[in-house]
């Protein structure tokens, strides 16, 4: 692999955390071999079920996840990641390249997808590229997520606006802290139903809009004005 800049690190300092799942056992050992010697803190999983419990355990940084598992395929880990609250960022490795599957991995909650056959330097390249993006994003201390004034704290379940508290229903903190936890990217409806109301929601989409329109009365009634509708695409919160 190719030098290339020092990679993003956790907030203290130490090294991003990759967890990669493959079944293939020689392209598990040369990827964990090249992102160790490229800087990351590697572990990995050999099947769908060993890679959720890996993730639990260890709250790794980023999946490097392979579509085509012997268990559970990798969007259903996926799926499963998202419906458990777990924000844990995905690039998907596959040696698929329909764009119905592309569609499938963006929609399932991934945030990049790799075809094989594949180099070395442009896995992490990408890999450093996604945890640029979400590393800390939101962060400002412990468990709490922030834009300009509005404050969430997770632990304790409240949401502060110019300092003084707003009260929300359960549904309209998940929508809340998904929207604060991908600042400033901009997520379209169906990733909002799949995460917030989970993937067996069978009722109507315009739901989004009506409990965004809901966040809009309680949490964004004064300037700034951070929920944004991006037209065509999405909802998204930040500062204009």
């Amino acid at each position: 692999m190719a030098d290339t800049e020092a990679p993003p690190s956790r907030p203290d300092g130490s090294p991003a955390r990759l967890l990669v799942v493959d079944d293939e056992e020689p392209l598990v050992e040369l990827l964990r071999d090249a992102l160790r010697f490229a800087g990351f803190d590697v572990r990995t999983a050999r099947g769908g079920l060993e890679a959720l419990q890996v993730a639990a355990d260890q709250h790794p940084d980023l999946l490097v996840l392979d579509v085509n598992l012997p268990d559970l395929d990798g969007f259903e880990v996926c799926r499963r990641l998202r419906r458990d609250g777990d924000d844990v960022p995905v690039v998907f490795l596959t040696a698929r390249d329909d764009p119905d599957d592309l569609r499938v991995g963006f929609t399932r909650g991934g945030d990049d997808y790799v075809t094989k056959p594949f180099s070395l330097e442009e896995l992490n390249l990408r890999i450093q590229a996604v945890l640029r993006r979400t590393l800390g994003r939101g962060a400002v201390t412990g468990e709490q997520l922030a834009c300009a004034d509005l404050v969430m704290d997770v632990d304790a379940r409240r949401v502060l606006r110019g300092g003084q508290e707003v009260s929300l229903s359960p549904t309209e903190f998940r929508l809340l802290r998904y929207l604060l936890v991908n600042r400033g990217r901009v997520l379209s409806k169906s990733q909002i139903l799949d995460h917030v109301w989970q993937y067996d929601f069978d009722g109507d989409g315009s739901i989004v809009e009506t409990y965004i329109s809901y966040l809009r009365k309680k949490v964004d009634h004064v300037e700034p004005r951070l929920v944004q509708t991006v037209r065509g695409f999405g909802y998204t919160i930040r500062v204009p």
